[in-house]
């Protein structure tokens, strides 16, 4: 049973992921009337971005691990056991892919003129480079936070929430910035292009294989600086 509740928690945090990033948008633009070009516009977005992704890092908390990221569970699963990797791969990450399709085609429905979604901006070698290299920073930010600061949600939350504004900001003009696979999955199934080359390299395998490295540099750090503490208690006792 807890495990049916974290595929359903996966499912419906990635339907609302994908959203509520519209619906801030619509908020800004329609409701609020900023200009797509006016700099107040986007501060008031950004804010509104930061908010969102407290509200799903609160989700996250009360699912007892729901996510709509499959590079989050992935980082996780990797140092697991072979089961829980295989029901990462196998069952959570698909509830994921198959919330952002039918939050997608939902967003179709209601707002027809709403955009495209994420896209690749620039050649497929260079858009592979960026997508990983922005998500080995936040996987490894991701890792840190979680080793050095356990207990305070909201300081945790708010340096996650920073970083991948500033690495979504900065990747945004070249693939969109989104270091998120399922999000822009459901986008790209929409438009019919989520089985080209250029969408499995760039938005599947750069992120995935960013996200093994992340992983394997971390634990790296990790020993080496258990390997330290543990030699200077040697010499001290010494």
């Amino acid at each position: 049973m807890g495990r049916r509740l974290l595929v359903a928690s996966d499912f419906i945090m990635s339907f609302l992921w994908v959203w509520s990033s519209v619906l801030i948008k619509i908020f800004v633009y329609k409701i609020i009337g900023f200009g797509r070009d006016d700099i107040q516009g986007e501060i008031f977005k950004h804010a509104l971005a930061i908010i969102n992704m407290f509200f799903f890092a609160f989700l996250a908390k009360a699912t007892n691990g729901g996510a709509y990221n499959p590079l989050t569970i992935l980082a996780s699963a990797i140092s697991g056991n072979f089961t829980q990797f295989l029901f990462t791969i196998g069952v959570r990450i698909p509830a994921q892919v198959l919330g952002s399709i039918v939050g997608v085609r939902l967003i179709y429905e209601a707002f027809p003129a709403v955009g495209s979604g994420p896209q690749l901006n620039v050649d497929i070698h260079r858009g592979a480079f960026t997508e990983g290299i922005l998500t080995f920073f936040i996987v490894i930010v991701s890792l840190g936070l979680a080793r050095k600061i356990p207990g305070s949600f909201f300081m945790k939350t708010w340096i996650s929430s920073l970083s991948k504004l500033t690495l979504h900001i900065l990747g945004s003009d070249l693939t969109g910035g989104c270091m998120n696979p399922a999000s822009v999955m459901g986008w790209a199934y929409a438009r019919g292009d989520h089985i080209t080359k250029e969408h499995i390299l760039v938005y599947w395998l750069a992120p995935i294989e960013a996200t093994l490295l992340a992983v394997w540099m971390f634990k790296l750090l990790v020993q080496s600086q258990e390997k330290d503490k543990a030699k200077r208690k040697t010499e001290k006792s010494d």
